[in-house]
């Protein structure tokens, strides 16, 4: 999980995003269409139309980070809002990222808590390599 400063804000976009947009692209949405300066150290999350991904946009002193997470199974909660983008606290990222509705307070549904890779045996190691 991020550790934030208690100064830095979370901005989410209520629009889907196109996710070819890169770090140039994305400043571009902060820039153009929210009003704001990507420059300040605020959190900028962006979702793809199926809201199985996520993207965080973020400077750091000296250049932009871009998180992604992608679901294997589940969406993300859809964030609503009037205008191109909302503010969210540190408590409902936290919930958003682990699968939480923050209307319903459970798990989303399809949303995976944990992801296990089974090593093969040597049968399908043999079958595997016919």
């Amino acid at each position: 999980m991020l550790s934030l400063p208690a100064s830095v804000r979370i901005f989410a976009a209520c629009a889907r995003v196109d996710f070819r947009k890169g770090f140039d692209g994305l400043v571009q949405i902060v820039r153009d269409h929210f009003g704001d300066d990507p420059l300040s150290g605020h959190l900028y999350l962006f979702f793809n139309a199926r809201r199985n991904r996520l993207k965080i946009l973020v400077w750091d002193r000296n250049g932009f980070w871009l998180f992604c997470k992608r679901l294997e199974q589940g969406t993300f909660e859809e964030l609503r809002g009037a205008g191109a983008r909302i503010e969210i606290d540190r408590a409902r990222l936290a919930m958003l990222l682990d699968g939480i509705d923050s209307r319903n307070p459970r798990l989303r549904r399809n949303f995976v808590r944990e992801v296990t890779i089974r090593a093969r045996d040597d049968g399908e190691r043999a079958r595997a390599a016919r």
